[in-house]
């Protein structure tokens, strides 16, 4: 067993690499997102959502192993040791992989997630526009919480580009690993990647307090230490971003909260809800022309969403949210997926399959064709806009 796991460098030839690059380019020109390499299975790659075969070769467990050593050189036997490891892979000056690779059941698997160099901004992601408010604030928590895969990272990117081309600030990174690269430009951005840089998410963010920072971005907020130490960072005059694999924002107070022990949920409440400025939750849907949309739920901070917070009484959230639509630019799931559907970008099949309430969503439909309808009729009449009331009406 442990000859099998033993690697001499001098020895490698990465004629197994080589031939992962090759499916590697493949998965790029092909618009892919990720590729997917197993022990005893065949290549895949998710295209446009999802995932396809790209040959009916079978990659062996000895071709898995070799593929580990040569990837991976001298830091093998961190594999070996931790049974997954996490690292950014350089295919050339213009492409980036964020490569998860870890032992299962018939021997070694990988995913490699195409990093993209280029930083898209707020509005080139066709987000909201009260997504631009999260840069310009000075202080507070902001969350972007979605399933694996829904964008986070790179809504958080477009955050961070927009604060340091327009301000003269100190933002620190804390990832695992690092995703987007930040150079400088009107702000000094400094990037630590856990275990390159530091031992851990509590450690890093503690040092951060002590380093001056602006704006503090942590990857993701993965236990209490670091749950607490973010609240204490927002609660000192720090702007914190950070994510979640949480669905929608009044699972992600749930998430928060639950977190601490039952004798402490009062205080965090309280503490959360006079820090929290805004949740953003993502679900990619499937357009029209084969790529793929983020729809958005965005919490927007009120008084009236601070008192819910505080008094445990989330249930409420949800449909606070709708109604600020129109004053504070907050948006529910199904307002949000409503919008991509009148704009034409996904299909009414897509808009009902990802909706937090299928049926609610269907009414909405229904009573816009309604209007729709009843304009046509008159056809000497020119076609009219609706009134902000129809408007507010049909996106609650």
């Amino acid at each position: 067993m442990e000859e099998q796991y033993h690697i001499n460098v001098e020895e490698l030839k990465f004629d197994v690499l080589k031939k992962i690059r090759g499916y590697l380019r493949r998965m790029v020109d092909a618009g892919g997102s990720d590729l997917h390499i197993k022990a005893n299975g065949v290549v895949r790659a998710r295209v446009n959502g999802e995932v396809i075969p790209l040959s009916g070769e079978i990659f062996s467990k000895e071709d898995a192993l070799t593929f580990a050593k040569e990837l991976l050189r001298s830091r093998f036997h961190e594999l070996v040791e931790k049974k997954e490891l996490d690292l950014v892979y350089p295919f050339d000056e213009q492409t980036r992989f964020r490569i998860n690779i870890f032992f299962q059941m018939e021997g070694i698997s990988a995913v490699f997630r195409l990093i993209p160099v280029k930083i898209l901004t707020i509005d080139e992601l066709n987000l909201p526009q009260i997504v631009h408010s999260f840069p310009q604030m000075e202080r507070g928590l902001v969350l972007v919480t979605g399933v694996t895969g829904s964008g986070k990272s790179t809504t958080l990117a477009a955050i961070i580009n927009e604060i340091n081309w327009n301000k003269r600030k100190h933002i620190i990174t804390i990832e695992d690993p690092i995703e987007f690269v930040h150079k400088d430009r009107k702000c000094i951005v400094n990037q630590r990647s856990i275990g390159q840089d530091t031992h851990s998410f509590g450690a890093a963010l503690r040092a951060a307090l002590r380093e001056d920072p602006d704006i503090i971005l942590v990857g993701e907020m993965r236990d209490m230490e670091t749950i607490e130490i973010a609240l204490h960072a927002a609660d000192t005059g720090h702007l914190v971003f950070s994510t979640l694999h949480t669905l929608d924002a009044k699972e992600t107070i749930n998430r928060i909260v639950s977190v601490f022990p039952s004798v402490e949920q009062n205080r965090v409440r309280i503490t959360l809800s006079s820090v929290i400025k805004g949740v953003i939750s993502q679900r990619l849907i499937p357009t029209v022309d084969g790529k793929r949309a983020a729809a958005l739920e965005v919490l927007v901070r009120t008084s009236r969403i601070e008192q819910l917070i505080a008094e445990n009484r989330d249930i409420e959230i949800p449909d606070t949210i709708a109604e600020g639509k129109e004053l504070y630019g907050s948006q529910t799931f199904d307002q949000g997926i409503l919008d991509l559907y009148l704009s034409g970008r996904i299909s009414r099949e897509e808009a009902l399959n990802y909706a937090t309430s299928p049926s609610d969503l269907k009414l909405k439909m229904e009573g816009l064709a309604g209007v729709i309808d009843k304009n046509q009729l008159n056809k000497e009449d020119e076609p009219k806009e609706f009134t902000e009331h129809e408007v507010f009406a049909l996106k609650r």
